[in-house]
C-alpha cells in the first residue's frame, strides 16, 4: 500500500515539473504574448502555423552545436533570442517587445539609427498573420529561440501598423 502511495508520488511530482518546464513554452504561450503587444498598437492578431513552426524548429534544433544569432535566410520573417539556463519563449517575446521605446514611428525608423527596433516592427508587423516558432537548448547550456512570421515583415519604406 505505501509503495503504491509512493509510485504515485512520485508520478504526480514528475508530471508536474514536466508541465513547468513547458510552461511559457506552448504555441498558445507565443501567440498569446505576441498578441498581447500587437493589440497594444491595434493590430490584428497571429495564428499558429503548424509549417511555420516546424521549419523555425527545424532552424532551432541546427542551432544546438554552436548556439549562434545567425538568420535563417529561409522564407519567412524571424526573430532571434539566447539565454543562458532556461530562457522560454514568452521571455523571448518580452525581449523583442522591449524594443519598442526605440521605434519612431513618425520617421518610421530606430531612434537609435541601426536596427534596434527591428525585433519589435517584426512582432507587431500588421501584415504578417502566421507564427510559428521554435525552442532548442543548445551544448553551451544556452537555449536559442526562434519566431517565424508570415508573410514576412521589416520591408523597407512600409510602416508595420
Amino acid at each position: 500500500m505505501w509503495f503504491t502511495k509512493l509510485v504515485l508520488a512520485i508520478c504526480f511530482m514528475t508530471l508536474t515539473l514536466a508541465h513547468f518546464s513547458l510552461a511559457q513554452n506552448s504555441p498558445k504561450d507565443y501567440v498569446k504574448a505576441h498578441n498581447a503587444v500587437r493589440a497594444k498598437v491595434g493590430v490584428g492578431p497571429l495564428v499558429w502555423n503548424r509549417t511555420v513552426a516546424a521549419y523555425a524548429q527545424k532552424y532551432a534544433n541546427k542551432r544546438i552545436r554552436d548556439c549562434k544569432l545567425e538568420h535563417s535566410q529561409g522564407p519567412y520573417g524571424e526573430n532571434l533570442a539566447e539565454g543562458y539556463g532556461n530562457l522560454n519563449g514568452v521571455d523571448a517575446v518580452k525581449m523583442w517587445a522591449s524594443e519598442k521605446p526605440d521605434y519612431n514611428y513618425a520617421s518610421n525608423a530606430c531612434f537609435s539609427g541601426d536596427d534596434g527596433c527591428l525585433h519589435y516592427t517584426q512582432v507587431v508587423w500588421r501584415k504578417s498573420v502566421h507564427l510559428g516558432c521554435g525552442r532548442a537548448k543548445c551544448k553551451n547550456g544556452w537555449v536559442f529561440v526562434i519566431c517565424s512570421y508570415d508573410p514576412v515583415g521589416n520591408i523597407k519604406g512600409q510602416r508595420p501598423y
